[in-house]
């Protein structure tokens, strides 16, 4: 683990500090629960990447770690709860002589589908939006399996051309809620749409209401 001098760390970790917790960095005045943490890690992997700063309460009071346990945890959390195991790198910031804050950096995952295995034996993914992790719907992690399977296709025919069309602007990531506006199954319109977000031709966003699914051209404008 790399160890910055005091100035150095001090300018840096209060820098992170004062961006606040965000859709790629959380505050962590410690951590005892290794699935929680895991949770964490399998959001911002699935994301874009992110960082815990251990050591920093959330009112963004630099309190300092204390003990470096909360890294065997971190670690615990990303090779035995994460499936597959995530690589955390640490970089520890001397702070004040006494006060250090350790930073957990979190790499995104390309293709994303990190899960977590929770304590009903079940895998769940995660993903982060603003400053919480949130499950995953169904349908993402459906296009996240075919994206890593490389089991996604190209070939866009009408029932695909229909989806996009009722996308619009963006429709709830709900397969059901799209079968019975479509009239197709729900097996079938699941398929498409995982197939269309797999090839990066529908994209999803978040909303106060929930996962929405989006033409990928409509979320970048």
């Amino acid at each position: 683990m790399k160890d910055l001098p005091s100035q150095r760390g001090a300018r840096k970790v209060r820098a992170m500090v004062a961006e606040g917790e965000h859709e790629r960095q959380d505050f962590k005045y410690s951590i005892s629960d290794a699935r929680k943490i895991a949770r964490s890690i399998s959001a911002f992997a699935n994301h874009s990447g992110g960082r815990l700063l251990i050591g920093v309460k959330d009112n963004g009071t630099i309190a300092g770690v204390r003990n470096d346990e909360d890294i065997y945890v971190v670690e615990l959390a990303a090779g035995r709860y994460c499936v597959p195991p995530v690589e955390v790198t640490f970089t520890a910031y001397s702070v004040d002589g006494t006060t250090r804050v350790i930073v957990a950096d979190i790499p995104a995952a390309e293709p994303p589908g990190i899960s977590v295995a929770e304590a009903d034996g079940r895998l769940r993914a995660y993903y982060r939006v603003a400053d919480e992790n949130i499950a995953a719907p169904p349908l993402m992690t459906g296009a996240w399996r075919r994206r890593r399977a490389g089991t996604g296709s190209a070939t866009v025919g009408n029932l695909h051309a229909r989806v996009l069309a009722w996308c619009g602007d963006g429709a709830p990531a709900d397969a059901r809620t799209a079968a019975l506006a479509l009239h197709v199954t729900e097996s079938a319109v699941a398929d498409a749409i995982e197939t269309l977000a797999a090839i990066g031709v529908l994209r999803f966003g978040h909303t106060a209401a929930g996962f929405i699914l989006a033409p990928q051209k409509n979320l970048d404008e």
